[in-house]
């Protein structure tokens, strides 16, 4: 079993900075990939960012150059760092993990709401 605890969400500003962290507990040494989803009212879940254990990151178009996904295996935690932020990145985020038991096993926080005032 793997938990995540998100944090960092909160109001900003259009063009402002905002960074999300994601502390991982339990059977951490088990993970694969970490990643940060976002779902907006209304809207599908959609992946924003993807970081692998190997560190090869994956974006979502709307967010390239804009937002940036980071890990730390000895303290088990990824950001997202997220620049130059708009309006439509409004939404609740949240950190996922996937885990190597018998097969590969999905984790989801509880989301932290994202909303960027214009």
């Amino acid at each position: 079993q793997v938990q995540l605890v998100e944090s960092g969400g909160g109001l900003v500003s259009v063009g402002e900075s905002l960074r999300l962290s994601c502390e991982a507990s339990g059977n951490t040494g088990a993970i694969n990939s970490m990643a940060w989803y976002r779902q907006a009212p209304g809207k599908q879940r959609e992946l924003v960012a993807q970081i692998t254990r190997s560190a090869e990151t994956n974006y979502a178009d709307s967010v390239k150059d804009r937002f940036t996904i980071s890990r730390d295996f000895a303290k088990n935690t990824v950001w997202l760092q997220m620049n130059n932020l708009k309006s439509e990145d409004t939404a609740v985020y949240y950190c996922h993990a996937d885990s190597w038991g018998i097969v590969l096993v999905d984790y989801w926080g509880q989301g932290t709401l994202v909303t960027v005032s214009s």
